[in-house]
């Protein structure tokens, strides 16, 4: 199939994009009412969304407790990534194994140049080799439009309003309007109510990015049944896996192929559309290629 720019995804990471960003410059001038040390903590925050930006890839991959292999040490995987990499015109991202049961997968990388392709061990047991290069496809999608570069920034805005909703007291100054004491509470509800919506952004922008990225596998693979028969296997898979193990990882959800939901909290924050509405629209890919 040939590959076609999702320009629906691109406004839509633009739109989000310009939005977040014009709501922190609303709340951080709405903060400068509130506290002493503002250009303190812009100043930390900064240095950690530079630091984020740039070692995305590490810091995800710590935080799954993957680690990079070798072709000699997983040799069909990494042969599998490299023509498929070929195939999406990329450039070969770095391969990591994550040692865990849980059935998942995930790329990460603030460019093309520097990405990172992730599976786990129980992704590997669970899929034949059709249904695992549907989903190393589905992962290069992500990379090749961009849009992992654009929710690790986004995502990584919406905890700067979390933190000073959880710390922002430590930080008043006590400062005075008009002879009155300024409750600092003010200035915490702001952030809960930037925070939300930040949330509220992101989770709308990621569910469509999987669409997009569903696609785009397809296109790369030109098979959209084999990426919806490994859909049905890993949504199946993860009631078997224990508790333990997907809550280990549930923080990684706006990254991974298939969300771990883990009680209300997981579906509430749910970053992925529903696994039956995915197949259904991959399922159509496939008519639509049988028809042609």
């Amino acid at each position: 199939m040939e590959w076609q720019t999702d320009w629906g995804l691109r406004g839509r990471m633009a739109l989000t994009m310009f939005l977040l960003f014009a709501l922190y410059l609303v709340f951080i001038g709405a903060l400068t009412l509130y506290f002493e040390n503002l250009a303190l903590i812009v100043v930390v925050m900064g240095l950690f969304l530079g630091a984020q930006f740039f070692f995305s890839d590490k810091l995800a991959l710590y935080s799954m407790g993957a680690r990079t292999v070798e072709p000699e040490e997983y040799p069909e995987l990494h042969r599998t990534v490299d023509r498929l990499a070929q195939q999406a015109d990329l450039p070969k991202p770095k391969v990591a194994v994550a040692d865990s049961r849980v059935p998942n997968a995930f790329a990460t990388g603030r460019s093309k140049s520097s990405s990172a392709v992730c599976v786990t061990t129980g992704i590997m047991d669970t899929l034949d080799q059709d249904e695992l290069e549907g989903v190393i496809a589905h992962e290069l999608a992500h990379i090749k439009n961009r849009d992992v570069m654009v929710m690790t920034i986004a995502s990584f805005l919406s905890t700067i309003a979390f933190l000073i909703v959880r710390w922002g007291w430590l930080f008043s100054g006590g400062r005075e309007r008009g002879g009155q004491q300024v409750p600092v509470i003010v200035a915490i509800l702001i952030s809960l109510v930037v925070w939300i919506i930040s949330f509220l952004l992101i989770r709308t922008l990621s569910r469509y990015r999987e669409y997009a990225a569903d696609r785009g596998g397809a296109m790369i693979t030109g098979k959209p049944a084999a990426l919806a028969n490994a859909l049905m296997k890993i949504d199946g898979r993860m009631d078997k896996v224990p508790k333990d193990d997907m809550r280990d990882q549930a923080e990684m959800n706006a990254f991974f192929i298939i969300p771990i939901s883990v009680g209300w909290i997981g579906r509430l924050a749910s970053t992925h559309p529903s696994t039956e509405k995915r197949i259904d629209r991959l399922q159509n890919l496939e008519r639509e290629l049988e028809g042609r």
